[in-house]
C-alpha cells in the first residue's frame, strides 16, 4: 500500500460541500470515494496538473477507503494498468489524486445531480 493520507484541494472541499448539500450524504470519505469510482469509470485519462492539496479536509486511507482498501487501491492499480501507466508510488498516488479530484468536480457540476437517487442513477445509468 503506497497510499497514506488522502488530502483535498480548497476547490474540491467546497464541491464536497455542495454534494453533501445535493445528496444528503454527510461523511467526506464516502463521498470521495464516489467521486474515485466515478472518474475510475469514465474512458479518458484524467489530465496532469498540479493540485494544491491546501484544504483542512484529511484523512487516511483507511479511513477513505473503509472496510475495503484492498479493493479501491486494487481498482486503482487496474486503472493505471489498463492506461498503460507505470505502477511506482508515484504514478499510484498521482493518478488517485488526479481520479480524485477530477470525480469529485465532475459530479459537484452535473447538472442532473440533485439528490441521491440521482447519484445512483449517474453510475448505474450509462
Amino acid at each position: 500500500m503506497t497510499i497514506e493520507t488522502v488530502r483535498l484541494s480548497e476547490k474540491a472541499k467546497t464541491q464536497l460541500i455542495l454534494l453533501k448539500r445535493k445528496t444528503g450524504i454527510q461523511n467526506w470519505n464516502v463521498l470521495c470515494r464516489w467521486g474515485f469510482c466515478f472518474s475510475l469509470r469514465q474512458p479518458s485519462i484524467p489530465p496532469l496538473e498540479k493540485i494544491l492539496t491546501d484544504s483542512s479536509i484529511e484523512m487516511t486511507w483507511k479511513v477513505f477507503a473503509g472496510a475495503h482498501p484492498e479493493l479501491y487501491f486494487a481498482l486503482l492499480v487496474q486503472r493505471c494498468h489498463q492506461d498503460g501507466l507505470e505502477l511506482s508510488d508515484k504514478i499510484l498516488t498521482e493518478q488517485f489524486k488526479l481520479h480524485l479530484h477530477r470525480g469529485i468536480a465532475y459530479l459537484a457540476t452535473h447538472s442532473k445531480l440533485t439528490s441521491i437517487a440521482t447519484l445512483l442513477h449517474l453510475i448505474i445509468d450509462r
